[in-house]
């Protein structure tokens, strides 16, 4: 596949080998974001992946195994990444007594999950990957392999080049870390049905852009809790909520616009500045429902909103 001239391939060549993994391409970016817990990092994971897949192209012998082999691939960059950065957090996952070192912060990813058929419910959604993140990589690999893209334990191990007894473990272990996850937010939100979830949020806009902190505080969970990566800070209740908003962003002019990431309800968020005389960019909250009330806010900070489908600012 190589121009034997110039030792690089040919466009021909380039052209047939993105046509081959194009298919895949979207899924391998969730996989390896789920593994990683960011969007950037599993870019770049991706885009590794497939240039070893290029490079080693010629050692696959029936292109019937290219989804596996391209999984496995990606699988031992994110093994590989995870030892050199560690694991992504939200601030309620800090322990309190944690101390230096540089805090790597989950991301949020664009829409919901891109696979047509999995198995996990929870695929992409916020709280389930932050699970991930407590795992072990060897864990967490496996519990994805298995659970979320349906590979059997048999071919989990070849994939990690383990033993089967050794990846039945891991999952066991998994799956007991992970067992507090509450209800999908896929099946809150169906429950709910699509003008429901209209209603939800025309409210939660409303609310904050007329910057009514009792019209927000009744649309809460009791122990609805809110963080806002990378500030280390978060609150837990109506009480705690309420007293931050009131002496903070509520301080502030918003505008809201609903979009969806990790599969869940989102909004773009704008604050107003003089300066610029428009909205500028203030994160992006994705919102976790428990039936019409919302019981967490995760407002990532530093989002690009355009990653979501949104302008980079907003008008007067």
């Amino acid at each position: 596949m190589m121009n034997p001239m110039t030792d690089a391939p040919a466009p021909a060549d380039v052209e047939a080998f993105e046509r081959l993994v194009a298919p895949h391409r979207d899924e391998l970016l969730a996989h390896c974001y789920r593994m990683l817990g960011s969007l950037q990092d599993a870019e770049d994971a991706v885009q590794e992946s497939l240039l070893r897949a290029w490079r080693s192209l010629g050692k696959l012998d029936d292109r019937g195994l290219l989804r596996a082999w391209l999984y496995r691939i990606a699988t031992n960059r994110c093994l590989s990444a995870i030892e050199q950065r560690g694991r992504r957090a939200l601030p309620m996952d800090l322990d309190a007594d944690a101390t230096g070192g540089e805090i790597q912060w989950l991301e949020p990813y664009p829409g919901s999950s891109p696979e047509t058929t999995y198995l996990a419910r929870e695929s992409i959604e916020v709280a389930f990957v932050a699970a991930l993140q407590h795992l072990s990589a060897g864990q967490r690999a496996a519990l994805i392999l298995r659970e979320v893209l349906g590979f059997s334990a048999a071919e989990v191990a070849g994939l990690l080049e383990t033993s089967t007894a050794a990846v039945n473990s891991a999952l066991q272990r998994a799956r007991r870390a992970l067992s507090g996850i509450g209800p999908s937010q896929r099946d809150v939100l169906e429950g709910i049905g699509t003008s429901g979830v209209e209603a939800i949020a025309a409210r939660w806009v409303a609310a904050w852009e007329n910057g009514d902190v009792d019209a927000i505080v009744t649309m809460l969970a009791d122990d609805a809790r809110y963080s806002m990566p990378p500030l280390p800070q978060w609150y837990r209740g109506t009480g705690q909520i309420r007293a931050f908003l009131t002496g903070g962003p509520l301080l502030s002019r918003w505008r809201f616009l609903p979009t969806t990431a990790n599969g869940q309800l989102a909004f773009g968020t704008y604050l107003w500045d003089d300066a610029s005389g428009s909205f500028v960019p203030g994160g992006l909250d994705v919102l976790r429902l428990q039936g019409d009330h919302v019981a967490e806010i995760v407002a990532f900070l530093d989002a690009d909103l355009t990653r979501f489908g949104l302008p980079p600012r907003l008008p007067a």
